[in-house]
């Protein structure tokens, strides 16, 4: 499954989902994961330091919007 949108800000990545309830109404999450590069292999945590916080909050505010012009 993949998420109905993608936003990222710098190694930053808000993902948004759409879900549907058992009752037939659909909802959004998120999941916010940071990408960091070990050896070759790029990864992914959701360990934020400070210098991370900024661009957080900026994508989740973006997810924030998309998903309140979707209701």
């Amino acid at each position: 499954m993949e998420p109905v949108k993608k936003i990222k800000i710098g190694l930053i990545e808000v993902a948004v989902w759409e879900n549907t309830a058992q009752d037939g109404n659909k909802f959004f999450s998120t999941t916010l994961d940071k990408n960091y590069k070990d050896g070759e292999n790029w990864k992914k945590t959701n360990s934020l330091n400070e210098k991370d916080l900024p661009k957080a909050i900026l994508a989740l505010q973006k997810a924030y919007e998309f998903i309140a012009l979707k209701e």
